[in-house]
């Protein structure tokens, strides 16, 4: 293996290198002093910060979408007591009404689903399927009635519609530890 084999291989140089060569043969072979010629950039001037807002919001907290310049939607969806999502929506004007309009919304909410756990509430909220209503209302006159099927007869439902929402309704009973 040749030196210039590996000077080809290993060596490599740089524009920096090329740089203070050029200066050392200015001082060195001219005698005279180079001036280190070092192109200035232009700094740009600092923009303002602002900060940005995420993406995502915080969980709890719902979230607030901008459809036009001047209509704004707050969302809230909460897992209510039977496992299911129910989204609210309210409508402003403005970002800090939608955000006013929304906080007070959850705080309702969040009473609602407080009171149907404790069982406090005596009936479903209108924003529940009108028949798990008819089965809650069912089931507080008739507190005895266990027969799934007898509900469905009664109700003129589908048994597993009974089926399916029973449970739901008299899970917050059973916590509590009462009875139907």
């Amino acid at each position: 293996m040749s030196a210039a084999t590996t000077l080809d291989t290993y060596a490599h140089i740089t524009d920096e290198m090329r740089r203070k060569a050029a200066v050392y043969i200015d001082r060195e072979i001219a005698g005279a002093e180079a001036a280190d010629a070092k192109p200035e950039r232009a700094v740009p001037p600092r923009a303002e910060f602002t900060p940005v807002k995420p993406a995502r919001r915080r969980p709890g907290t719902g979230c607030v979408t901008q459809f036009s310049d001047h209509l704004w939607e707050g969302r809230y969806s909460p897992v209510w007591p039977d496992g299911k999502k129910r989204p609210r929506n309210i409508y402003a004007k403005t970002e800090a009404e939608c955000e006013e309009k929304l906080s007070a919304m959850i705080r309702e909410v969040k009473a609602e689903i407080a009171a149907i756990r404790s069982g406090a509430a005596t009936e479903y909220p209108n924003h529940i399927s009108p028949k798990k209503a008819a089965i809650a209302a069912y089931l507080k006159e008739h507190p005895g009635v266990t027969s799934k099927s007898q509900i469905a007869r009664e109700l003129d439902m589908d048994r597993s519609t009974v089926r399916r929402y029973y449970d739901e309704i008299q899970a917050p009973v059973r916590q509590n530890g009462g009875t139907t």
